[in-house]
């Protein structure tokens, strides 16, 4: 049985009038994979932050195991307090293997350990901050979207390192993929709950539908009950009325019960507005290019387009899906080469970072932009309070600004905005960017109904391989090139072999380690070969490594024993103090065979 590293119990959290917890609990064991799932505002993060212990609940029991180490990636990361990436990535850090690792990590993932935080994009804080995270290995791993505006090739890398690492970790992700890939166990936030599943994410939705049925069928059979009191007390006989003041008691119970019930939020209920039928051909492009300064984005690509397409549109972040899109759209004209749009052609866009959302912006001028209070959806008139209904707004958040919206709600309101326009060709710039699990899957649902044309980007493969019929992605080659692939995301990765981008981590990765082991220190040349005394430790590391691996599992089984502390005190010390000097030895051991072992294959190419 693995033993216990981290537990909360009877988590109660009020915010405002609502609670938001009502006695919770999580436990996290050796080696958990735990997917943190629920709708937007359920109190994921919140939950996080309490197992982190940076936010204090109204009343909760927190137990993390002796000398176990967390490290908390934030939803938001903040690197501004650091003069450099490196500063940043290697915070918390000692000076050897740790610092080692997060140098080694920064490479891979083509960041400049000497940068300054301050002009990173999204995706490059983000990939920073998970070296953080993981460069330290520690022995719970908290992640808050650790994907987030990451691209293929970093999501692979990041998934990769993960399942390589012995931590405990509890993720919250909207990337449904991977989520599939790296947890073994659910924890369901929902209605102030935290409803362990004991199954994988790639179980989880079959698991959640049939609670619902059970639950709503245990609703109508309360319901059904309190209508049979009810008959019995109008109808039944009067002179028994004091000797069955029991059953009118029980009725008032059963009523409460009623009342008290939080039943589960309904599902986001929406519908795409259709324009008027496009023709046949809808974008051909001959020969296009494009290039800033002397690096070419496009180079020489042609591409014919049909009504009805669905296509997805892939590559590392800064490789100009954007721009792409673009030219192909008639929003910005190649360097050369030509692009025609078919005939009645309407389009309608959303744009990855939302930018047609002001912040001091009325939640329903974003629907109808700011033409009055009502909207007109394949031609039935809806008030706006009532159109946004659909995509679960609240009854009164028609009139609130944007700015006093969640991250969750703008990427809900962008899409409300977007469908209310009619099209014919509909562009989705990472439509499911904040788009919690249920809202995705309606989403998905009304694409796939969708009579127009699809042209989307996204690093989601699943809803990739969900919906589009063809994949664009950057050439191997590169050089601005790029290749038309038939199928969804996993066709197109059987294809080509790769995930677009992922050739240039995976080169950097076979040549780590540098001759510098640590950032700002001197370079050291490498020998030809390891040396008889590195080599003998490289051989004799494993087994010691081994040995203490279980002679720190028996101290842990030991000291896991409830009673041992009653029954001798000195000897739950003496365990103690011993179980921590061979975790360090053992921290050591491998931080040695480590070294060795990248040195090994850095000497052998």
């Amino acid at each position: 049985m693995s033993a216990l590293l981290l537990s909360l119990t009877g988590v109660n959290l009020t915010v405002g009038s609502e609670a938001l917890f009502v006695n919770a609990a999580i436990t996290v064991t050796e080696r958990a994979r735990i997917a943190l799932v629920g709708r937007n505002g359920s109190g994921k993060s919140t939950l996080m932050k309490i197992a982190a212990g940076l936010v204090e609940a109204d009343s909760a029991e927190r137990f993390i195991y002796p000398g176990a180490t967390v490290r908390y990636l934030p939803q938001e990361p903040d690197a501004s307090a650091y003069e450099t990436i490196g500063d940043y990535a290697c915070a918390g850090l000692d000076e050897t293997g740790g610092r080692h690792r997060a140098q080694a990590m920064l490479d891979e993932l083509d960041l400049d350990p000497g940068a300054s935080p301050l002009g990173l994009s999204g995706g490059e804080l983000r990939r920073a901050a998970n070296v953080q995270a993981l460069a330290s290995r520690p022995d719970i791993l908290l992640l808050d979207e650790p994907t987030n505006h990451l691209d293929l090739p970093a999501i692979a890398w990041l998934e990769e390192n993960l399942r390589r690492a012995s931590a405990a970790i509890v993720v919250i992700s909207h990337d449904r993929r991977f989520l599939q890939t790296i947890t073994n166990d659910t924890v369901w936030i929902d209605r102030g709950e935290a409803r362990a599943t004991g199954k994988g994410f790639k179980d989880f939705e079959s698991w959640r539908d049939k609670f619902f049925e059970e639950e709503e069928l245990a609703f109508h059979q309360l319901g059904r009950k309190i209508v049979a009191e009810e008959r019995w007390m109008r109808y039944g006989v009067t002179a028994r009325r004091k000797r069955n003041m029991r059953r009118v008691g029980e009725l008032q119970s059963l009523r409460k019960e009623l009342r008290d019930t939080r039943r589960a939020q309904g599902a986001a209920n929406f519908t795409i507005q259709s324009g008027e039928r496009s023709g046949k051909r809808v974008i051909v492009a001959e020969d296009i290019a494009k290039s800033f300064g002397k690096r070419n984005i496009v180079k020489d690509f042609s591409i014919e387009i049909a009504r009805g397409d669905r296509i997805g549109v892939v590559g590392p972040n800064g490789a100009g899906k954007t721009t792409l899109i673009n030219m192909l759209t008639g929003a910005m004209q190649p360097d050369h080469g030509q692009v025609t749009l078919g005939a009645n052609i309407e389009i309608v866009s959303l744009d990855q970072r939302r930018e047609s959302l002001r912040p001091e912006m009325r939640v329903a001028d974003a629907i109808n932009d700011g033409a009055g209070d009502w909207v007109t959806i394949n031609g039935h008139k809806k008030h706006v309070a009532t159109y946004l209904k659909d995509f679960l707004f609240e009854a009164e958040q028609w009139r609130q600004p944007v700015m006093a919206l969640s991250g969750g709600e703008r990427g809900r309101l962008a899409l409300a905005a977007a469908m209310a326009r009619p099209s014919n060709l509909l562009i989705l710039d990472e439509p499911t960017n904040d788009l919690d699990l249920e809202t995705l899957e309606m989403l998905e649902e009304q694409l796939a109904a969708y009579e127009g044309t699809l042209l989307l980007i996204s690093h989601d493969r699943a809803f990739l391989d969900n919906l589009v019929t063809s994949v664009i992605a950057t050439d191997p080659e590169g050089d601005g090139k790029w290749v038309r692939y038939a199928g969804g995301y996993d066709d197109m990765l059987a294809q080509r072999g790769s995930a677009p981008g992922a050739e240039k981590i995976q080169s950097r990765a076979k040549d780590k380690p540098k001759t510098s082991t640590e950032m700002g220190k001197p370079k050291r040349v490498a020998k030809e070969k390891l040396s008889y005394k590195e080599q003998f430790a490289l051989e004799k590391l494993p087994g010691e490594i081994s040995k203490l691996q279980s002679q720190i599992a028996g101290l842990k089984e030991q000291l896991n024993d409830p009673t041992l502390f009653e029954r001798d005190a000195r000897l739950f010390d003496k365990t103690a103090k011993t179980l921590a000097a061979a975790e360090d030895t053992l921290g050591a051991k491998e931080e040695e065979w480590l070294e060795l072992e990248m040195k090994r294959e850095a000497l052998e190419g």
